[in-house]
């Protein structure tokens, strides 16, 4: 296992007097956009994992990437830990500050800087969230399109490299960002990517800070793909008897060249969830596709001809189309409401939510042996997926205070992500790492994950930048 750089660092009383030192300076610097507020120490302590919190020393709200540098610089002088905050709705313990130090909460940098309507792309703050650019867009006839579910950051999206329901057609968030400007840890503040489509000039060094979960800098402002809004919007739903009947389907509706804008897909424990937490929502209780489809109204009616043939032919049923934006909306709602749903089963229950993928041939295979090993382990487990790029997740059930039941719920998990490894996947296709992944980062990686470690040694050598995300802390 491998350690975070300069992690040992925050474990002793010469640690914690450089972080009271710290916050000293940055209080000159901060007033009270500096809080050590016991309600904002436990709203900056958790995210929405499984994860135990940890509270952060204090919390900062920067409001330009100059204060972020200034901060930095302070942090780095006392190797003061430094936890970048979106909105806290990661899934694998991103924003828990497990060293302390200072949480920089983004909120408060939220401008949208430009729209730019003839190239299609907007420039924005960090802090920006996904339907605040949305709003702002509603009259231009142009859209941003990645969709992880709940309101996230620009900066948070960016940062754990996130994807969703739309990503089929538009691709994730790492598609869908042209430049940005980032802060690195000796506090110099840094340009990557421009507005052109394309480049080969040098390193491809926006990447690299794209899925680095805040461990080698604070990214401050992003210019963002958008697209078009289609002349024409479909969308439905249908049923089918079994899992590998559905997947089959989306196979060969990918195989067939249907340029279908969402697939997802709900099995039968999923979609018990949605009617009982939906009381106007009455769909059979088996495995079903949700689907959208974009383009024009000519287009929409072949391509929905050609899929209702093929799931047909797979023993698809129970169509339910959805054309006026209404009922899309009632849709597509059950479906981004699927975790609510699914805790709807098991009334006050914690979850634990897995994040595989595969390639979409193995997909039926996985889920039928993912299905299997939740049925070995006794737990409730409803399974959702992103199944037109082979991703699916499993939003397990338990007892907060059940030690056997999380037991069992963690080798589960572990068994889950070697499944993946075996079937040429990967452990994760849109959480992210975090805190919760690590040990299973070597598995998948070999000798690049150590090639990973040195980068983020060169970049952050005192190990300031969110420490025990990606890489082991001693702790």
């Amino acid at each position: 296992m491998l350690e975070n750089a300069g992690a040992h660092r925050y474990n002793d009383d010469m640690a914690r007097d450089n972080i009271k030192t710290a916050i000293s300076e940055l209080k000159n610097l901060f007033g009270a956009r500096l809080t050590t507020a016991a309600t904002e120490i436990e709203t900056h302590s958790h995210d929405e994992t499984h994860a135990h919190s940890h509270p952060p020393d204090a919390v900062v709200y920067p409001l330009d990437a100059g204060e972020i540098s200034a901060l930095i610089k302070i942090c780095a002088q006392n190797r003061c830990p430094i936890i970048p905050f979106g909105v806290g709705t990661s899934l694998e313990g991103h924003v828990v500050p497990f060293h302390g130090g200072i949480s920089v909460d983004m909120s408060r940098m939220a401008r949208i800087i430009t729209i730019n309507q003839d190239d299609m792309d907007a420039v924005v703050e960090a802090g920006v969230t996904r339907n605040q650019l949305n709003h702002e867009l509603r009259t231009t006839g142009l859209m941003f399109t990645v969709d992880p579910g709940a309101d996230a950051t620009m900066g948070g999206m960016a940062s754990t490299s996130a994807s969703g329901t739309n990503s089929v057609c538009y691709g994730t968030i790492r598609d869908n960002i042209l430049a940005m400007e980032v802060v690195v840890p000796d506090g110099k503040i840094i340009e990557l990517g421009s507005r052109a489509r394309k480049s080969a000039s040098g390193y491809d060094l926006k990447n690299l800070f794209i899925g680095a979960e805040g461990s080698l800098g604070i990214i401050t402002k992003l210019t963002v793909k958008l697209h078009g809004v289609p002349e024409s919007i479909s969308a439905a739903r249908c049923a089918f008897d079994d899992i590998h009947a559905a997947v089959q389907a989306v196979i060969l509706a990918i195989q067939s060249g249907i340029p279908m804008a969402r697939i997802e897909l709900l099995d039968e424990v999923q979609m018990r969830g949605v009617n009982v937490y939906n009381a106007d929502f009455n769909a059979p209780e088996k495995p079903h596709l949700f689907l959208e489809f974009h383009g024009s109204e000519t287009a929409i009616a072949e391509q929905v001809e050609l899929f209702q043939h093929i799931a047909e032919e797979c023993g698809g049923s129970e169509f339910a189309w959805a054309h006026s934006t209404e009922t899309r909306n009632k849709l597509w709602s059950a479906r981004h409401n699927a975790y609510y749903a699914a805790k709807a089963l098991k009334p006050n229950a914690a979850t634990l939510v897995t994040d595989c993928c595969v390639p979409i041939s193995a997909l039926a295979e996985s889920i039928k042996a993912a299905k299997a090993l939740v049925e070995d382990a006794g737990l409730i487990a409803p399974l959702v997926g992103h199944v037109g790029d082979g991703n699916f997740h499993l939003l397990v059930l338990l007892a907060p205070d059940d030690e056997k039941e999380w037991a069992r719920a963690k080798t589960l998990a572990a068994s889950l992500n070697q499944l993946a490894l075996d079937a040429g996947g990967t452990i994760t296709g849109e959480h992210g790492i975090g805190s919760g992944k690590i040990k299973y980062m070597e598995s998948e990686h070999g000798d690049a994950y150590h090639l990973m470690r040195q980068i983020k040694t060169t970049i952050d050598p005192n190990g300031i930048m969110n420490p025990g995300k990606i890489f082991a802390s001693n702790t």
